[in-house]
């Protein structure tokens, strides 16, 4: 009798789990997207929109949400029901750096469900034209011969620019000048005009101006190198080796979503990546693809909170007022 009720509730489990499968979705997905339109948050989405509307045969539609650097789509992701109908395009910086610099209007690990990362974004280390800088190395000498003389720009507090210049600093023991700007095209504009000497950034923010000769890449800070720019050196593969920035981007659902639920979307994260066209689209727009297993996307988390928690500490980076 044990191994019968034993057998009977596995099945009825079973059951279960195809049911939702087979009746889910009954209406429209709203994909929520912390970012503004034309970034790299924005390509992804739009693309995984696309590929999800194929696949599960209902409209995925993307909502931009704007604002307080991805915490507004957060909140407005915690407050709908987790029957899988809402999911979320997370941040690194919002699963990570944010909830250790100011005080969050929601408890990312309580109010949202982890799934699935998605994307990585090749950092990439560039450089004005006109500087003698080769690679990271030159970089490293020139700041340890004239400390805070070589200029790094950097855009908003705590952002993978600012923590990509801080953790380079505190790996190579040197000090670097860094240059806040309120976004990336200013400092772009600069760098072009011989006005800042580097960046550390997202490598499709600077694609146009490395091609049209305004910038060069001399180093990723990703953990390999794009198709896009094969040549380029990998910072962490040339002598600096725990120099690695991760600036992934992730689903995440409503805090409660169900464990079914989950599978459902990770299954279908990990169907659209294996789509032929939609790894074409993420390398021409200098995306890694990055999918794994909810645990593995935990256990990323986890990593990046230890990881940056350290650097904002220890160069007491604090929110912008």
């Amino acid at each position: 009798m044990k191994r019968f009720v034993t057998a009977l509730v596995a099945v009825l489990a079973m059951t279960g789990t195809a049911w939702a499968q087979a009746t889910f979705p009954t209406k429209d997905v709203r994909f929520i997207n912390g970012f503004p339109a034309g970034g790299s948050s924005d390509i992804i989405g739009r693309l995984l929109a696309e590929q999800f509307t194929k696949q599960i045969g209902r409209t995925v539609v993307v909502d931009n949400k704007a604002g307080a650097s991805g915490m507004i789509a957060a909140l407005e992701t915690a407050k709908s029901p987790p029957d899988g109908h809402t999911i979320l395009l997370a941040s690194m910086a919002m699963m990570t750096v944010l909830p250790q610099m100011v005080k969050t209007n929601i408890d990312v690990d309580k109010d949202l469900t982890t799934i699935g990362n998605v994307a990585g974004v090749y950092n990439i280390l560039v450089v004005g034209r006109d500087t003698t800088f080769k690679d990271w190395k030159d970089v490293a000498d020139a700041a340890k011969a004239n400390p805070e003389k070589v200029t790094c720009a950097t855009v908003g507090s705590g952002s993978s620019q600012q923590l990509s210049c801080a953790l380079f600093m505190a790996l190579t023991g040197t000090k670097l000048t860094q240059v806040p700007y309120r976004g990336g095209a200013p400092a772009i504009v600069d760098m072009t005009g011989g006005r800042v000497d580097l960046m550390w950034g997202n490598m499709p923010e600077f694609m146009g101006q490395i091609r049209g000769g305004g910038l060069r890449a001399i180093g990723y800070g990703a953990d390999s190198a794009s198709p896009l720019l094969p040549e380029v050196p990998v910072i962490s593969k040339t002598g600096l080796k725990d120099f690695v920035i991760h600036n992934w981007f992730g689903l995440v659902g409503p805090g409660g979503m169900s464990p079914e639920m989950v599978k459902f979307w990770n299954d279908q994260l990990v169907k659209a990546v294996s789509s032929p066209e939609l790894k074409q689209k993420f390398a021409d727009n200098g995306l890694q693809i990055v999918v794994g297993t909810k645990e593995q996307f935990d256990k990323e988390i986890a990593e990046d909170r230890l990881k940056w928690g350290k650097i904002i500490r220890d160069f007491n980076i604090k929110p912008e007022n």
